[in-house]
Order: structure tokens, then C-alpha cells, then sequence
């Protein structure tokens, strides 16, 4: 005698098999956004993710439906379609670097009690954009807005370091290196030696190269092309930041890289 499962048992077990095809589809999406997978088959889907042909099958051909993945119908292989590229066009419309950035320079600031800023590059100058500055007497200080050469303190060599070396051969070449400070790097030999570490540790380091008096770390937020979208830095004056400097690089680090996740970087090694 067949036994008739009640109406609830019935819509319950719809809605997970509801939501397991919802979800592997969701990983099929996102094996496109893997490295490496620009194209796929779907051999090589249905190995990765440990599914049958017969369900990728099935997933690819919804997803086409509504042109979140296109097939060439030469090779029989699959890629991301403009539905997808529609969606990650509207998510980088709403993305502020600045915005994302406040929480990490106010947690910045109040665990290392130092002033916290952030600065975006305009060409060959950046600015600072916003900054949040510790409750005690003394403090740093900058002023919003005022424009900064890319190669004088922290936060500028943090933008210089991390363009690309056609960009900058062409800083070197063509702006002239004008000193701020006695301590100012105006040499392009000096610079590129710069540049190298700063590349090698992740972020820069400035003592009184832009401002006589102050010191301070500073890193890129990188966004999904892997350039420098904004610089955040942590300063304070140069006496007393001497023995701050390598805690306060190690939560800035920690910082930039939370906020370049949200810009859509991938970090060397994530899959």
C-alpha cells in the first residue's frame, strides 16, 4: 500500500531541493570567477565541483536563459554572459573607497591611538580625503583636499610604488622631483631602490619626507584590476612613531587588505 506524504512534508522537501539548485548555481557561477577560468567545459565543471554532466547541464542551460553564461558554439565551451557582467558592473557602481575605508581608520586609530587617513590619487598628485585623529595631546594632523606629489612621504609612495612601471618611468621622467622637506627622496635612482621595498613589504614608510616633524606608514587599497583605488596610512609625530611604526604596518596591512576584499582584489594565492 503506497503511502501519501502529507502536503507539509511535501512542500518542505521542494523547497530544499529548491534551494540545493540555487545554490549549484551558484557555484557554477563562481568557478567563472575563479583565476584560470575565463572558458569552461562541462567536463571540467562537473569534475570541479563534483557533480554529474546531466545536472551542469541543466544549470547552464537556465543560466543562458537569462544570459548569465554564453556558449561558443564553436569550441562547446561556456563563459560569464552579459547578465553577469550587467551585475558586477552594478555592484562596482555602489563601491565608495571612502566609505568602506571609514570603519577600518576609526578601528585604525582607536587601537593604535594615532591619527588614521585615507587619500585618493588625482594624476600626478593625491590628496588626503578623510582621517580620524586619537584622544590624546599630541596629535598629527592633515589638511583634506591639498595636493601631494607621489613621491614625497608615505602615503604618495604608497600610490607611486604600485602603478605600473610604465607609469612610473613617466613620474620619474617627466614631474619634476621637488623636495618638501629635507628628507624628501628627489633622486630616481634612490626612488626605484624605494620603490622595490615598498613593493617587497606592502607598504611605505616616511620619516619627515613630506612634513618636517611627523612619521608614518602607509598602503594601497587595491581595487578589482589590482591598482591602487586609495592609500590609507597611520601617523603620528616623528619621536614617538619611531618605536610604533612596525605594530602600526602590521594592523594597517590587516586593514587594507579587509578593504581591498570589498573592492573585488584578489590576493596572490586566493581561489
Amino acid at each position: 500500500m503506497d503511502t501519501i506524504k502529507p502536503l507539509h512534508s511535501r512542500a518542505a522537501e521542494s523547497s530544499s531541493q529548491t534551494v540545493a539548485t540555487v545554490q549549484r548555481a551558484a557555484d557554477v557561477l563562481v568557478l567563472f570567477a575563479a583565476p584560470g577560468s575565463v572558458t569552461l567545459g562541462v567536463t571540467e565543471i562537473a569534475e570541479r565541483l563534483g557533480m554529474s554532466k546531466a545536472a551542469v547541464h541543466r544549470i547552464l542551460a537556465s543560466l543562458r536563459l537569462h544570459g548569465l553564461i554564453d556558449l561558443d558554439e564553436s569550441t562547446r565551451r561556456y563563459s560569464l554572459g552579459v547578465t553577469a557582467m550587467r551585475l558586477g558592473l552594478a555592484y562596482l557602481d555602489r563601491i565608495d573607497v571612502r566609505k568602506l575605508a571609514a570603519p577600518e581608520l576609526l578601528t585604525l586609530s582607536r587601537s593604535l591611538s594615532e591619527t588614521a587617513t585615507l587619500s585618493i590619487r588625482t594624476g600626478t598628485t593625491r590628496v588626503y580625503v578623510d582621517q580620524v585623529t586619537p584622544s590624546r595631546e599630541v596629535i598629527m594632523s592633515v589638511s583634506l583636499g591639498v595636493p601631494y606629489p607621489l613621491h614625497a612621504g608615505a602615503s604618495s609612495k604608497a600610490f607611486l610604488a604600485f602603478l605600473s612601471d610604465e607609469e612610473i618611468d613617466t613620474y620619474l621622467r617627466t614631474v619634476p622631483l621637488a623636495r618638501l622637506t629635507e628628507r624628501t627622496l628627489v633622486h630616481a635612482d634612490v626612488l626605484r631602490k624605494e620603490i622595490a621595498g615598498i613593493r617587497d613589504r606592502g607598504y611605505a614608510k616616511s620619516n619627515a619626507e613630506r612634513q618636517p616633524g611627523s612619521a608614518s606608514v602607509a598602503a594601497p587599497v587595491f581595487d578589482h584590476h589590482g591598482r591602487p583605488a586609495g592609500v590609507v596610512s597611520v601617523c603620528g609625530p616623528l619621536e614617538r612613531f619611531r618605536d610604533e611604526a612596525e605594530q602600526c604596518a602590521e594592523a594597517l596591512l590587516e586593514s587594507t587588505n579587509r578593504i581591498s576584499a570589498q573592492m573585488g582584489h584578489l590576493q596572490a594565492g586566493t581561489k
